[in-house]
């Protein structure tokens, strides 16, 4: 069951955010992850009273490093489910490990009907959805490759955009006390009609809530 290869790891069923996930993200993420994260990285998360007290919102970071993920499961009060790209599955043990920490896979060129789905699906239990607006590790001080996936999604779903400012994450460390990251969480942007308007609105949030630069796609082909 485990090692199932003929499993559409893109398909979830609210079913399938059960007490096992629960209990192992909680371990993983918020026990393991989380003394590594405040002894190593000196954590400091702030806005955590901006997170809505239901599950109508998707969790909207900028993106550093592998460690997003976990950390930010470590930090929220809910569970998160977040998307990860389909090549990962292809690897046994890191199918396994994925699967098992409620993530689902996706093709970052396209997401499909099955990922809207899987969404709506995270809705009815009591985790929340999360997607990197990125779609992949960004350059520390900027933000760049900003995709309207996630806008699309907020207005299927109904659900809001909640941004996440993520700072530090880039740098491995390993020694106590030697690295810093600091999370702060903003205010939910309302999803609408209108995706081009969430994408500026999460890119004006990202922007305040790191220090970072935005730079369109014009002028990431100059760099």
């Amino acid at each position: 069951m485990f090692w199932d290869k003929d499993k559409n790891y893109s398909k979830r069923k609210a079913s399938e955010f059960n007490a096992w996930r629960t209990f192992l993200q909680i371990l993983v993420c918020k026990y393991f992850y989380g003394i590594r994260l405040k002894f190593v990285y000196r954590i400091e998360v702030h806005g955590l009273e901006n997170v809505p007290k239901d599950n109508a919102y998707i969790v909207c970071p900028n993106h550093l490093s592998t460690l997003d993920p976990p950390m930010l499961a470590a930090v929220f009060p809910r569970r998160i489910s977040f998307m990860a790209k389909k090549e990962l599955f292809d690897i046994p043990f890191i199918r396994w490990w994925l699967d098992w920490l409620g993530a689902f896979a996706v093709n970052r060129e396209s997401l499909g009907p099955s990922t809207i789905k899987t969404v709506m699906e995270i809705k009815k239990s009591s985790w929340v959805f999360g997607i990197f607006p990125q779609g992949t590790r960004g350059e520390y001080g900027t933000i760049t490759s900003v995709t309207k996936g996630f806008a699309g999604l907020a207005k299927i779903t109904k659900c809001a955009v909640l941004p996440v400012g993520v700072i530090g994450t880039q740098e491995v460390k390993k020694w106590p006390f030697s690295g810093k990251i600091i999370v702060r969480i903003g205010k939910p942007i309302p999803y609408s009609d209108n995706t081009d308007e969430v994408v500026e609105k999460w890119i004006d949030a990202i922007q305040e809530l790191t220090g970072f630069k935005y730079i369109p796609q014009s002028e990431e082909e100059k760099i």
